[in-house]
């Protein structure tokens, strides 16, 4: 079977999304979009909603690989976001999985873009050579985690005009986009 048209879609490819989730992106929306994707249309459009203020961004992450996967295991099915109202932090995180072609905001979403926040304690205590393998731990942490980061806004800018210095200069202090702003900077293909 050919695979589904990449062609721009109408508001009225979007009348009835096969996978719809709202709130924050955490195991329990894992739960609702895995068992929502396995009643999904095996082909054609399936169009996923979402609308959330943030949440777990690995959570953001296993939901995009689920996507990338059926993508490639079903290539006769074309998967496509839907952002809504609000599309912050772990949303933006899931959307960079989709394809520049397969991103929709509805009009007036904001898309809200910053780095990972980390927040820790360490306690060093103990004699000096010990004390070098919790701090190295942390530090290993911190890196893979700017790295795994970094990956996730290469991805979402693909094929803009945003370049990965830019998100780095506004990405930790929130950057929010409007819809129309999305769109004009090449980050999505439509507003609704």
């Amino acid at each position: 079977m050919s695979p589904p048209s990449s062609r721009p879609l109408s508001p009225a490819d979007f009348a009835c999304p096969a996978i719809s989730l709202a709130g924050t992106v955490d195991y329990a929306m894992y739960d609702r979009f895995a068992a929502q994707m396995a009643d999904a249309p095996p082909q054609g459009l399936v169009v996923i909603g979402l609308s959330t203020l943030g949440g777990d961004p690995e959570v953001a992450r296993m939901m995009g690989e689920d996507v990338r996967f059926q993508s490639e295991l079903r290539p006769e099915r074309r998967l496509v976001f839907l952002g809504r109202a609000a599309i912050y932090s772990a949303g933006a995180t899931f959307m960079s999985f989709f394809a520049r072609e397969n991103r929709y905001l509805s009009r007036g979403t904001r898309l809200m873009i910053h780095e990972r926040k980390l927040e820790k304690t360490l306690t060093i205590s103990g004699p000096l050579t010990t004390c070098l393998a919790p701090v190295q731990a942390m530090l290993h942490e911190i890196q893979h985690s700017i790295a795994i980061q970094n990956e996730g806004f290469e991805n979402l800018i693909r094929g803009s005009d945003v370049t990965m210095d830019e998100v780095l200069r506004r990405a930790p202090s929130n950057w929010y986009l409007e819809a129309e702003e999305a769109k004009a900077r090449g980050l999505i293909e439509g507003v609704l």
